[in-house]
């Protein structure tokens, strides 16, 4: 497609992804991350031309208004939606597939400075939450979420949840719902429930003899522990 037909289906794809556009109006005043994708689609189209200084002209004009840092190498698909938008930053290598879903200080970044591929790759259908960092040269599979304020330094399979600094995947299978920040699970919390109740456990298992001066300790950390978990909650 030509800059001009993927930049009249962005604004499009506005209509179809945001409930609060009550206006075609409200397109030209309140979506930073709309004009973002049009100064990229001209910058784009223009550095596969061959040109460098223009492209990059342009892309510091789109900046400079939008707050959203997208290299004009960047190569972006379809129906992309760069929701809220300011903070956003592309790098020069990153690849992004059709109908992707970007929130606002989203980083697409580099994590050395080696010639070649060394930005990340997202695949069709994945939605980035707000803050995430996706560093280095990985690849996000297809229909795949990332939690907000992630850091993902590794690939994550196709059709998962991934969350946390660094991120895990911490499901797997295709969900068609929206990512529901309030409905994923603490990381470390989980992690130190286990440690605790495995402790305990193993604390069962010490002969009676063995037992009395633990219990003695464990009077005195019970407080903290109990501190701990409610803080958690």
């Amino acid at each position: 497609m030509n800059p001009f037909s993927l930049i009249k289906e962005d604004f499009l794809n506005v209509k179809r992804n945001d409930p609060a556009l009550h206006s075609t109006f409200e397109l030209f005043f309140n979506y930073p991350g709309l004009w973002a994708l049009l100064f990229h689609r001209i910058a784009h189209w223009l550095y596969k031309k061959g040109l460098r200084f223009l492209p990059r002209f342009i892309s510091a004009i789109g900046q400079f208004l939008t707050v959203i840092d997208i290299h004009p190498a960047a190569k972006i698909g379809r129906r992309v939606f760069i929701d809220h938008g300011v903070g956003v930053i592309i790098g020069e290598t990153a690849i992004v597939g059709n109908d992707v879903l970007i929130y606002q200080q989203v980083t697409l970044g580099g994590v050395s400075t080696n010639t070649g591929k060394r930005h990340p790759t997202i695949e069709d259908g994945v939605v980035i939450g707000a803050g995430a960092k996706v560093l280095g040269n990985i690849t996000i599979g297809a229909n795949s979420k990332i939690g907000a304020n992630s850091v993902v330094v590794k690939n994550v399979p196709p059709e998962s949840t991934a969350v946390g600094i660094p991120a895990r995947v911490l499901k797997r299978g295709y969900d068609k719902t929206p990512l529901s920040h309030d409905k994923i699970p603490d990381v470390n919390k989980e992690i130190f429930k286990y440690l605790i109740k495995r402790i305990e456990n193993l604390e069962a298992t010490l002969p009676q003899d063995q037992q009395a001066g633990i219990k003695e300790k464990d009077h005195k950390l019970e407080e903290v522990y109990d501190n701990f978990i409610h803080s958690m909650d």
